[in-house]
C-alpha cells in the first residue's frame, strides 16, 4: 500500500495534515530525518504510515511507559501487531515479545531508552528485520533539554547494529541547541529537518498578573464554555479548586497520580465524554490523551519551563477550532518557580546518601540488581530513612541524571498470564490436582490456546465468575500455580517503579560531575526565567515569544493573543458593532457569520469574536457562540 492507502485504511482519513505527507515521503526514501511538530501535531502517524509501508518490524524508542501503552493500544486496536518493553515486565514476558519481533509478525516494537543496551535485546535485535528506527520525544537526548534522558545517548551505538536503516527523530518542543544535539547525537547523515510553526493560528493565549486567580477562574469559565483544563502543581490544590467551581456550579472533578487506577480511569473517562466538563489536574494528566474538543488550558500554578507550558497548554484546540491558553499568576508564583529552579541541584553528599539508602531499602549487594525493576513509593521510602521528600525526589532526579537509576510514573499495567508448559504438561497437573481443574478450565475457555505462545492480558474478576469463586480465591490459586510453575501470572499493578541501570555500586564509586550538574542546574535557571519573563511580558506578542524561545524567526504577530487583541481594540479590522448585531440577529457560528458579513476576511471575524468574548459581550460554547445578556 501506499501511504494514502494505508491512511485511509488503519485511520480512517482520506489526507494527511500539512507536513505529514512530506515527512513520510522522506522516510520512505530512506533519510535520516528530523520532525519537529508541536503538540497534537500529529508525530505519530509520521513513522507509523511509513513503517506500514515498508517490511518488518519499527523499532520505536519512547520515554514514558504511558504513551507506549496507549500508542500499542491504538495500534492493536487497527489490527497493526505492536508490542512494548517496559520496566516491571519480567525477563519471561521480554523474551517472548521479543521472539514474536523475530517470528511472529510484530510491525511496531516499542522500549524504553534504557533496556536498549541489555544483552537480550541487543542479541534479539541482530536477528530482526528492522526497517525503521523512531526515535520519539528526541529532546530528551539534549543536555540542553528540559526532561534530559542519559539512555538516550545509547541510541547511536545501536545505530550501528541497523547499517543503513533510516531514522526518524521526533519532537514538540527544541531550542536551536537541542535541536543541534539532536541531530549529532543520533549521527543523522544528510539529514531532512522539517519544522512546523510553533504559532497555532486558532490557540489564543494570555496571561494576566492578579491576586484573585480564582475569580478570574471562574469569570473565564463563564464566558467561554465547553471542556477545559486547569493545571495546578499540587495533588492537594487540585481538590480545593475542583470543590470551588462545584460550589459555583461548574461540573467539576479533580486528577492526579495519588489516585488509584479505577479513580483516575473513571475521571479521565468522564471528562473525555463532556460528562465532567472541567478537570482539575497536576501535569499528570494530560499525555497521550486524545480529545481534540479542548476549548480552555488554564494554568492557576505557573510550569518550570517554555518547554513544559507549551506542551499542557497545546492540549487546547486541537480540532483547530478557537481555544484559549490562559496563565494566572502573582509575584509569589513566579518567585516560586526562580527559587525551585535554583535549589534544584543537591550535593554529591545527599546523593550519596539517597543511593545508600536505596541500595539498604531493597537490601542489594555491592555487583547486583542490574536492570532490576521494583516497585516503589517515595513517601515509604523517605520516612524509613528520615530524608524530606523533597529532598530525596532531588537527589533521585540527580541520580536519574547520572544514569544510575530510573524512576517510572505509576501507569496501570493489567493482570497478564501465560502458560510456560505444553498442552500435555497441562493436561496431567489437572488430572492429578482437581482442586484446580476449574480454574485452569476457564482460563483456557475465556483465553485459548494463545496462552500458551504469549503473555495475554486477562480480569481476574471474569475467571473467578466463570468459577463461581471469590476474585481472592481465584488470584490465590493462579498465584500458587505460578510458584509450581504451571502458569506465568502477573498481577495488575499501578505503583510507580525504580530501575537499577547498572550493577549496584559503592557510594564513593557514583559517576558524579560536578561541571554536568552545575551545567544543568543552569539550564533550570534560564528555563524558568524565561518562563517568567513570558508571564511578565506586555510588549510583544505572546505567540512571538514562544517563537522566539524555539529559535523561529517571523515578524508576524499572531493578531489573537492578549497583547495583540488589546493593540487592535481601538482600531478593530472589523466594526464590533456589526458583528454583536449579527451574532443577535441569529449569526451562532463563523460558517453563519462569514455569510452575513461577506464583506470581512475570516480571520478578522475570529478576533472580533475574541475581543467581545474578552469585554463579556460573548458566551462561547465550543464552536458556537451567543449574545450575552446583562
Amino acid at each position: 500500500m501506499n501511504p494514502q492507502e494505508v491512511l485511509q485504511r488503519y485511520w480512517g482519513y482520506a489526507e494527511f495534515r500539512p507536513l505529514q505527507e512530506d515527512i513520510i515521503r522522506s522516510v520512505l526514501e530512506g533519510k535520516d530525518t528530523l520532525a519537529l511538530l508541536p503538540t497534537g501535531g500529529g508525530k505519530s502517524i509520521c513513522f507509523q504510515v511509513p513503517a506500514l509501508c515498508m517490511d518488518g518490524v519499527c523499532l520505536v524508542i519512547t520515554p514514558l511507559i504511558a504513551l507506549m501503552k496507549d500508542q500499542v493500544h491504538q495500534l492493536t486496536k487497527r489490527g497493526i501487531p505492536a508490542v512494548a518493553l517496559y520496566a516491571g515486565m519480567s525477563h519471561r514476558e521480554i523474551d517472548i515479545a521479543l521472539d514474536n519481533c523475530v517470528y511472529g509478525g510484530v510491525r511496531f516494537l516499542y522500549i524504553s531508552p534504557e533496556r536498549l543496551k541489555t544483552k537480550l535485546f541487543q542479541e534479539r535485535l541482530k536477528k530482526m528485520n528492522v526497517s525503521l528506527l523512531a526515535v520519539d520525544e528526541s529532546h530528551c537526548i539534549s543536555q540542553w533539554g528540559y526532561d534530559f534522558r542519559p539512555a538516550y545517548l545509547e541510541i547511536a551505538a545501536i545505530k550501528k547494529l541497523l547499517p543503513d536503516k533510516p531514522t526518524i527523530a521526533l519532537t514538540a518542543t527544541a531550542t536551536r541547541e537541542v535541536k543541534q544535539d539532536i541531530l549529532e547525537k543520533l549521527e543523522m547523515k544528510n539529514p531532512a529537518v522539517f519544522q512546523k510553526s510553533f504559532a497555532r493560528k486558532n490557540l489564543s493565549y494570555s496571561a494576566f498578573h492578579l491576586e484573585a486567580k480564582e475569580a478570574k477562574l471562574l469569570e473565564i469559565l463563564q464566558r467561554v464554555g465547553g471542556s477545559s483544563i486547569v493545571y495546578v502543581r499540587t495533588r492537594k490544590r487540585t481538590q480545593e479548586v475542583a470543590a470551588f467551581l462545584r460550589s459555583q456550579r461548574i461540573s467539576a472533578d479533580y486528577y492526579h497520580a495519588g489516585l488509584t487506577t479505577p479513580e483516575r480511569s473513571t475521571k479521565q473517562d468522564q471528562w473525555i465524554a463532556n460528562r465532567i466538563r472541567v478537570i482539575v489536574a497536576t501535569n499528570a494528566f494530560g499525555m497521550g490523551i486524545d480529545k481534540p474538543d479542548v476549548r480552555t488550558v488554564i494554568h492557576l500554578d505557573t510550569p518550570d519551563s517554555p518547554e513544559a507550558y507549551y506542551q499542557e497548554a497545546g492540549r487546547a484546540g486541537r480540532d483547530e477550532k478557537m481555544a484559549f491558553a490562559v496563565a494566572l499568576f502573582h509575584k509569589k508564583d513566579t518567585k516560586e518557580v526562580l527559587e525551585r529552579a535554583a535549589s534544584s541541584v543537591t550535593t554529591k553528599e545527599e546523593m550519596q546518601r539517597v543511593y545508600q539508602s536505596l541500595a539498604n531499602y531493597y537490601k542489594m549487594a555491592v555487583g547486583s540488581n542490574a536492570m532490576e525493576s521494583l516497585p516503589f513509593d517515595l513517601v515509604t521510602f523517605c520516612q524509613s530513612f528520615s530524608i524530606k521528600p523533597i529532598d530525596g525526589l532531588k537527589a533521585l532526579r540527580q541520580l536519574e541524571e547520572i544514569g544510575v537509576i530510573q524512576l517510572s510514573e505509576g501507569v496501570f499495567q493489567e493482570a497478564k498470564l501465560h502458560i510456560p508448559i505444553s498442552k500435555g504438561a497441562l493436561y496431567e497437573f489437572e488430572v492429578a490436582n482437581a482442586k484446580f481443574d476449574a480454574v485452569i478450565k476457564a482460563i483456557l475457555r475465556l483465553y485459548g490456546g494463545d496462552l500458551f505462545q504469549n503473555f495475554l492480558a486477562v480480569k481476574e474478576a471474569d475467571i473467578a465468575k466463570l468459577c463461581k469463586q471469590p476474585a481472592d480465591m481465584t488470584k490465590k490459586q493462579m498465584t500458587f500455580l505460578t510458584e509450581k510453575g504451571i502458569l506465568d501470572y502477573k498481577p495488575a499493578t499501578d505503583t510507580p517503579r525504580i530501575t537499577f541501570l547498572v550493577p549496584r555500586m559503592l557510594p564513593i564509586d557514583l559517576p558524579i560531575d560536578h561541571a554536568f550538574i552545575q551545567f544543568r542546574h543552569d539550564t533550570a535557571v534560564r528555563k524558568a526565567q524565561a518562563m517568567v519573563d513570558y508571564l511578565e511580558s506586555r510588549i510583544q506578542c505572546r505567540t512571538r515569544i514562544l517563537q522566539a524561545y524555539f529559535d523561529e524567526k517571523t515578524e508576524e504577530n499572531c493578531g489573537v493573543c492578549d497583547f495583540c487583541l488589546n493593540k487592535k481594540r481601538n482600531r478593530p479590522e472589523v466594526p464590533l458593532d456589526k458583528v454583536l448585531e449579527a451574532i443577535a440577529q441569529g449569526a451562532s457560528n463563523l460558517y453563519v457569520l462569514g455569510e452575513k458579513l461577506p464583506q470581512y476576511r475570516n480571520d478578522h471575524l475570529i478576533q472580533a469574536v475574541r475581543m467581545l468574548v474578552e469585554d463579556g459581550h460573548v458566551q462561547l460554547d465550543g464552536d458556537s457562540f451567543h449574545r450575552m445578556t446583562h
